[in-house]
């Protein structure tokens, strides 16, 4: 098995000192006005896949001293057809030739051979993540795959447990034999990665935890201390930086911070011709937020053995 993605990623966040994932949600309706200027080929989509890819690399060279990940969000990929599906593997290319790791956000969750197909369309194939978002609300069968993949090639995979979005607690708050839904899901978490934990203290099977729910945070920090967390609803969803202080350990380890739009339309108004240095500026910005909070003292002890 190749080296384990929860040490690349502690290897990522020591070197950058920084927990920082910038989404790649690159939505055409606010792409800088520059980019869309390019040569027309006849095919909307191809235009728009176009810009999409030139926006991520101006994105990509901004934000890469800055963050020790990206997080493209396929659904924006997969909107432009092939061309799109085309520009997502180049930004997974060109994220990895900056020196970043790469989540790729595509919350597959199947069961049987098409849980397969999708573990092998984005784990397998010769330009890949080097983990994904998962949905575990099919129990362990939609999962295997994924594990399976994850021995094979040393990847990572982060399952939905508690999420940022504001109707979250419909299901995922639910009482079943006395706790929440998500504490339910985050067993399974936890069962998942025994077998994947890597010598940093981590397993390669993280935790998807909103930062707009802090207490469920803090509480899902205490059941799975072996666990990376994946931590997006900062910024533009409403989360702060210091709301996320619990899950971090006395390394500064143990969770990654995602930001989409309050980094990448940092800019505001897409005519601006200088739109690049706010992206930078607002990587750099999160990045110093977050180092407070690390730094102000861990909720938990190490992980390390």
């Amino acid at each position: 098995m190749a080296d384990l993605f929860a040490d690349r990623l502690a290897e990522a966040v020591l070197t950058k000192a920084s927990p920082v994932v910038v989404g790649l949600d690159p939505d055409p309706a606010r792409l800088p006005t520059e980019v869309l200027k390019g040569p027309s080929s006849g095919d909307p989509r191809a235009d728009t896949a176009q810009a999409i890819r030139a926006f991520n690399e101006a994105v990509i060279e901004q934000i890469a001293p800055y963050a020790c990940a990206v997080k493209p969000q396929i659904a924006y990929y997969e909107a432009c057809g092939v061309p799109g599906i085309q520009a997502f593997e180049d930004t997974i290319q060109m994220a990895h030739d900056a020196g970043l790791l790469v989540i790729s956000d595509i919350k597959r969750g199947d069961i049987g051979s098409t849980a397969k197909a999708y573990a092998a369309a984005h784990l397998l194939a010769p330009v890949s993540g080097d983990a994904i978002t998962v949905n575990p609300y099919l129990g362990t069968d939609s999962i295997q795959p994924f594990l399976e993949a994850c021995h094979t090639t040393g990847s990572g995979l982060f399952a939905l447990v508690r999420t940022s979005n504001p109707s979250a607690s419909e299901i995922q708050d639910l009482c079943v034999d006395g706790k929440p839904v998500h504490d339910h899901v985050a067993e399974l978490v936890a069962r998942w990665g025994e077998g994947l934990r890597g010598s940093c203290g981590y397993s390669s099977v993280g935790a998807v935890v909103g930062a707009t729910a802090p207490a469920e945070l803090a509480k899902l920090r205490a059941l799975l201390p072996q666990t990376w967390f994946l931590i997006p609803g900062v910024g533009a969803q409403g989360g702060a930086a210091a709301d996320v202080a619990p899950a971090f350990d006395s390394q500064g380890l143990g969770a990654v911070v995602n930001s989409s739009r309050g980094i990448l339309y940092a800019f505001g108004d897409p005519s601006t011709e200088n739109w690049r240095s706010p992206i930078a500026n607002a990587a750099r910005q999160l990045r110093d937020e977050l180092a407070d909070v690390r730094n102000k003292g861990p909720s938990l002890t190490t992980n390390r053995p």
